[in-house]
């Protein structure tokens, strides 16, 4: 099966975490938590909120809060810029927050990444289920 050359691409990955959705919801949207397990930023929980994200490898982000349902769903968009217009991502991140019988399930989808994108697509499917593994960690703290 061929792709449009139009299409875009999604990462999605889904965990359960054995925490309540309250106890995720905070560590998805306080500054110093998600710099444990994200990267350093300037979030708020707010529409239309415009921060950044700065990585250790010095690439910056440039997002804005588009949806916040307290304790169930959480979405920003996720712009990378670079030197190299192929690698400019133009992305879309959602939290989305279930209460279980035995914590919250998480599912993390990102959407924009157009078919040339090969690199950062791979990238973000390896880098957000290290993430998750970190926020888990960082949760049980």
């Amino acid at each position: 099966m061929t792709e449009a050359p139009d299409a875009v691409r999604t990462v999605t990955v889904e965990r359960d975490i054995a925490h309540p959705p309250e106890k995720v919801w905070r560590a998805l949207t306080q500054p110093h938590l998600i710099t444990e397990w994200l990267m350093k930023n300037d979030f708020a929980p707010i529409l239309g909120h415009r921060f950044t994200f700065r990585s250790d490898w010095g690439g910056v982000l440039d997002c804005e809060v588009l949806v916040v349902e307290p304790n169930s769903k959480l979405s920003y968009r996720w712009n990378f810029a670079h030197d190299d217009p192929s690698f400019d991502l133009k992305s879309v991140v959602t939290f989305t927050l279930v209460q279980t019988e035995r914590g919250t399930h998480l599912r993390m989808e990102q959407v924009g990444f157009r078919p040339g994108q090969k690199q950062a697509y791979g990238g973000a499917r390896a880098g957000w289920r290290q993430f998750l593994e970190r926020l888990d960690e960082v949760l049980r703290e």
